[in-house]
């Protein structure tokens, strides 16, 4: 290091440069939860208050960003779908599973359809996604161990009903309340898994 920078002033300088990193991460967050899905790179900077210039200086292309967004969001955003009240009978558990996943949806819906609008060209969002559905299942099946005496056809059924596509249809293409979803679910899980109705 030249004799005439000083320490501080290095450190002052990788102070501003995290600071402008992290601009661009909350940036491109705050844009998808706003809506729009898939936003530009000069779109980001500008929300971040930073030249695109430094935008592709932190970040080379959009697939390092992306990766960057999962480490920093993965823990809160699991942390959504895990715990809640497991305890009761398989009828009940069956209704406090779809609440928690739903309550996730619903929270990270623009994300969720951000990720699937961009599938198509990133390797990193593809990986992530399916690391997201394996742990879903995964999740599942510590709610429901019943689930274990399906056939596999009913297994992927399961699956299926539990997903992020069939609560968004429900609730976004179809208007259903979030009440009247988890009804409609419950009701085809419970067929699935031959609940008595009683």
């Amino acid at each position: 290091m030249s004799e005439s920078v000083k320490p501080e002033v290095v450190d002052g300088r990788r102070a501003r440069s995290e600071r402008s990193k992290q601009a661009i991460i909350d940036a491109s967050l705050a844009l998808m939860e706003e809506g729009n899905l898939i936003p530009t790179a000069q779109q980001i900077s500008d929300k971040a208050g930073v030249g695109i210039r430094s935008c592709f200086r932190h970040f080379e292309d959009m697939e390092t960003l992306f990766a960057t967004i999962d480490e920093q969001t993965r823990d809160s955003t699991e942390a959504l779908f895990l715990g809640g009240d497991r305890d009761g009978t398989l009828k009940e558990r069956i209704v406090h599973a779809i609440e928690r996943h739903g309550e996730g949806y619903e929270k990270q819906r623009n994300m969720i359809l951000s990720t699937a609008a961009q599938l198509w060209r990133s390797e990193t969002l593809r990986k992530n996604y399916a690391r997201y559905q394996r742990g879903l299942r995964k999740d599942l099946d510590d709610w429901l161990p019943e689930l274990k005496q399906l056939t596999r056809s009913e297994r992927e059924a399961v699956d299926a009903i539990a997903s992020f596509e069939m609560w968004h249809r429900l609730r976004y293409h179809q208007s259903l309340s979030k009440q009247a979803t988890i009804e409609v679910l419950a009701g085809l899980l419970n067929s699935l898994l031959k609940v008595p109705q009683a």
